[in-house]
């Protein structure tokens, strides 16, 4: 479903990303992991069209959309949650989750526009649009919260309504930067139900960078590290994290293996 080819960026002498090629197949979540500086965000930002690569491409079901931005990629099926959130901070929490749902219907050609408008069927759109949002705030435990401002909330609500506003998008590839960062113990589990229900699906693609291993070990098929932005392995979780070269480029990771 999405693939890179020979992605590289460069920042002046440094690069950043060099040269990564790698597929991500449907119905596998595969995790990025690498110590801190490694390129994992940035890889997120060149797949996602934050930031333009120097080199290399991006596909989507076999399509270059490497030279599209950001907006044109979301539409084309790429869902990307931030590691810092990315919110409508003056509307409510569930006008942020119903824009995100108006956003992928008018991607989809269904409503959203007035011309030759048809007042009934915009009013009902509406009222579809909004008991939806209501739904899906309700997984991520925020329906009773519904009417407060999304800058109101404190951070680890924001970050459970990103995941919301995502996956109100419905994309082919979810994309989550570090989901928990900055929760409390008590919130983590919230947002890995999620995940772990979107890997039910197996009908999407879902890439996650995290820094905390027992969750990595938990929910991924497969890891990938990054290590100065280049791939130094790739595999199924057990092979990767026992390899040599994990546990040296990954600091850390050697001392939380069991004995």
């Amino acid at each position: 479903m999405l693939e890179t080819k020979n992605l590289t960026i460069r920042f002046g002498g440094h690069v950043a990303v060099d040269h990564v090629s790698c597929a991500f197949a449907p119905g596998t979540l595969t995790a990025i992991v690498g110590p801190n500086g490694a390129g994992k965000t940035t890889y997120f930002n060149l797949i996602s069209g934050q930031l333009p690569a120097s080199e290399g491409q991006v596909l989507l079901d076999g399509e270059d959309i490497t030279a599209l931005p950001a907006p044109l990629r979301t539409r084309r099926g790429l869902g990307r949650a931030f590691q810092l959130t990315q919110l409508f901070p003056n509307l409510t929490v569930r006008e942020n989750v119903r824009l995100a749902i108006q956003a992928r219907e008018a991607g989809r050609g269904q409503g959203g526009g007035l011309g030759g408008v048809d007042l009934l069927r915009v009013w009902l759109d509406r009222q579809t649009w909004i008991a939806e949002a209501q739904a899906i705030l309700q997984q991520v435990r925020l329906a009773d919260k519904h009417d407060v401002h999304a800058s109101a909330l404190p951070h680890g609500d924001q970050r459970k309504l990103e995941v919301a506003m995502l996956i109100a998008l419905d994309p082919k590839v979810f994309m989550f930067d570090e989901p928990t960062a900055g929760m409390s113990v008590d919130e983590v589990p919230v947002i890995l139900d999620l995940i772990r229900a979107l890997k039910q699906r197996r009908d999407c693609t879902i890439l996650l960078v995290e820094h905390k291993m027992d969750v990595v070990r938990e929910l991924s098929d497969r890891i990938i590290v990054l290590h100065n932005g280049q791939l130094v392995a790739d595999g199924e979780p057990a092979t990767v994290i026992a390899s040599p070269v994990v546990q040296q480029a990954y600091l850390g990771m050697a001392a939380e293996e069991p004995a």
